[in-house]
């Protein structure tokens, strides 16, 4: 299996990271088992005077792990439900991190469905279509049995629970960037293009106004 990528990946300027995330593949071992699945959707969230962050109010116990090196997991919980991974950037005591917003789903799919129905959240009789399994920030944390016992792991550590693994690059054309989805309030934050997303994935979560093509660049890792 290819080694995961390096910590001097994550230690660079948050949005270059955020575009090179793109169809690398996030691995889960879970149970004996690989789970994994293609980033097609991420937001970035860049220090205190983001005010869509955070660590707008400074450090905390729930935010600790932003303020991490780069290359750690920061997980936590939204509305009591939701968990929501994040990989943090840049340096240490910088609070910047991505949010994993969708994933195309590729190893362990019959696992990634049950974990997906059994939920509080989706208990249903009848399987949740792949389109569906890792579609948000919340389902993809369910389809990979990701929680916050994660938080703060080294993601760059070949045998970490959670890896990102190098994949199939994604050309400048095919991806799209615009405000980040939920950012209300302030108009900086609210119309900073810092999400970035497969236009032509169908996992992507969903769309937002005034999107634009990403300029063209050397992706290659």
């Amino acid at each position: 299996m290819p080694r995961p990528l390096p910590q001097h990946f994550y230690a660079r300027p948050t949005l270059l990271v955020a575009r090179e995330l793109l169809g690398q593949r996030l691995v889960r071992q879970w149970q004996g088992r690989r789970l994994a699945g293609r980033i097609m959707e991420v937001e970035a969230y860049i220090g205190g005077d983001d005010l869509a962050s955070h660590a707008r109010f400074g450090k905390t116990t729930r935010n600790a792990a932003m303020f991490g090196p780069p290359g750690c997991a920061y997980i936590y919980i939204i509305y009591g439900v939701h968990t929501c991974l994040n990989i943090v950037t840049e340096r240490p005591d910088f609070p910047a991190a991505i949010l994993i917003r969708a994933l195309e789903p590729v190893e362990g799919l019959e696992v990634q469905q049950r974990l997906r129905t059994e939920t509080a959240q989706a208990r249903r009789s009848t399987p949740i279509a792949v389109r569906d399994l890792a579609r948000g920030p919340g389902r993809l944390c369910q389809a990979l049995a990701i929680d916050r016992s994660l938080n703060g792991l080294e993601l760059y550590t070949p045998d970490a629970e959670l890896t990102v693994e190098p994949d199939e690059a994604i050309a400048d054309v095919e991806v799209l960037e615009g405000p980040r989805i939920g950012v209300t309030g302030d108009a900086q934050a609210r119309n900073a293009l810092w999400r970035f997303y497969v236009q032509a994935s169908p996992w992507v979560s969903g769309k937002t106004r005034g999107e634009v093509r990403h300029p063209e660049k050397d992706h290659r890792i």
